[in-house]
């Protein structure tokens, strides 16, 4: 495994529409694993492989409850409404707040090539729609009713 550079907004290639996944093979397995490393490295709670400078419909989620590897998701079903704060790895140091489901049922595929479903609610479900927009060329800052921006050099004080 190894830690991949994260690419920050103003690249291009957070704009364009990732391909679908169509091989499931040993160059996929090395991309996820990297991507797993460098999400947790970066204290992320999720990240897609456009972030890392990767075209490929592929995105990895752990919001607490442990990893998630999604190739080729997509949204299949949403449930109400929730409305906070969130941030992204390629927008360092800047956080919107943003209306996302609270619900979310999502259908992927594992690393072979096999088809699941995962049920998200609140903060899962906020990470699973901001990761699959990524793979939509869609950022957080587009759905962002207001925008904060935070120092990230200054140290808080208990």
């Amino acid at each position: 495994m190894a830690l991949r550079t994260i690419v920050l907004e103003g690249d291009e290639i957070l704009r364009k529409k990732s391909r679908t996944v169509t091989e499931f093979n040993e160059k996929l397995w090395i991309l996820l694993d990297d991507m797993k490393e460098t999400m947790y490295a970066n204290n992320g709670a999720g990240l897609a492989a456009p972030q890392v400078g990767v075209l490929r419909r592929v995105a990895v989620v752990d919001a607490g409850d442990g990893l998630v590897e999604l190739i080729n998701p997509e949204i299949v079903k949403t449930t109400g409404f929730q409305e906070d704060y969130e941030g992204c790895l390629s927008s360092p140091g800047e956080y919107g707040m943003v209306v996302r489901p609270r619900k979310v049922r999502v259908k992927a595929f594992d690393r072979n090539g096999n088809e699941f479903y995962v049920v998200g609610e609140d903060l899962l479900a906020r990470a699973l729609c901001h990761e699959i927009d990524h793979l939509n060329g869609i950022l957080f800052k587009d759905h962002a009713t207001e925008i904060v921006h935070k120092d990230l050099s200054e140290k808080s004080e208990d």
